[in-house]
């Protein structure tokens, strides 16, 4: 199986469901964990979002489950906000803080009333505003400020190849919070757990065709050696059996194409 096998084919429900399985959780242990209704779990592992009662709710649902059974509560609720908005589902409701648990959501009569004292400062201000036109004051003229003449652009340095990995232990190092399952070539889960910024994973050096399953690669740097390899997926999505073989991240590290160059900026 190559690198990128599996990369964005799995969704919210699915992932969830897969952590469930490997932490050996019946739907009812995650209903207890959660105080989650198991019927909402139930439409959550079907992907069936329009079966709760609203975009909060389903997040927050969702970021809940993924807490009770180890999994990337982030990567998660990305998910979920993606399959809503290709599923076409219209958001009524105005949402100015980040969807988070039911529990944490203002009651409506709060939002209301944020919303009348807003415009109630608004108006104070525009009020102020005319006050102080009409009172024969002028507003400062802006000064003029003359240009500097442009200088022509820095000429570009040639593309360089990143360098290529020789040899050396296979280590992982988050950059912020991820979610990461390692399995041998049996399929035995060697690691599954959550790594949080800084913290680092080296590979066994006997692991027998180790591969990598994570979300989230940008927030996952990965060397050989020392000597870090390009990203295994694209951002915000999930990459499922990754190689990753000193061999294989190698042959990827010579494969991937040489860095293009931004041109230097105009003083």
């Amino acid at each position: 199986m190559s690198d990128t096998d599996g990369i964005g084919a799995a969704t919210a429900g699915t992932m969830l469901r897969d952590a469930r399985d490997d932490a050996k959780l019946s739907l009812a242990d995650v209903a207890a964990r959660t105080r989650v209704p198991q019927r909402h779990l139930e439409a959550i592992e079907r992907d069936d979002f329009n079966a709760l009662p609203s975009v909060t709710y389903a997040v927050g649902f969702a970021r809940a489950y993924a807490r009770a059974v180890g999994a990337d509560e982030v990567a998660v609720a990305a998910l979920v906000r993606s399959q809503l908005e290709h599923g076409g589902r219209e958001r009524q409701e105005y949402q100015a803080f980040e969807p988070a648990d039911p529990a944490r959501v203002p009651p409506r009569m709060l939002a209301w009333t944020a919303a009348v004292i807003a415009l109630l400062i608004l108006g104070g201000y525009a009020i102020w505003r005319a006050t102080m036109r009409g009172d024969g004051t002028e507003a400062p003229a802006p000064v003029a400020v003359a240009s500097a003449p442009a200088r022509p652009a820095a000429a570009a340095p040639a593309p360089t190849a990143p360098p290529t990995p020789t040899g050396g232990p296979v280590v992982l190092s988050a950059t912020d919070a991820v979610w990461i399952k390692i399995t041998d070539v049996s399929g035995k889960a060697i690691i599954q757990k959550q790594l949080n910024a800084g913290e680092t994973y080296q590979v066994p050096t006997d692991a027998q065709e180790p591969k990598l399953t994570f979300s989230r690669p940008e927030a996952l740097t990965i060397t050989v050696g020392g000597v870090a390899v390009p990203p295994l997926g694209p951002p915000a999505k999930l990459v499922k059996n990754a190689l990753l073989t000193p061999e294989g991240l190698r042959a990827r590290a010579a494969a991937a194409p040489a860095s293009t160059p931004t041109a230097a900026p105009t003083p």
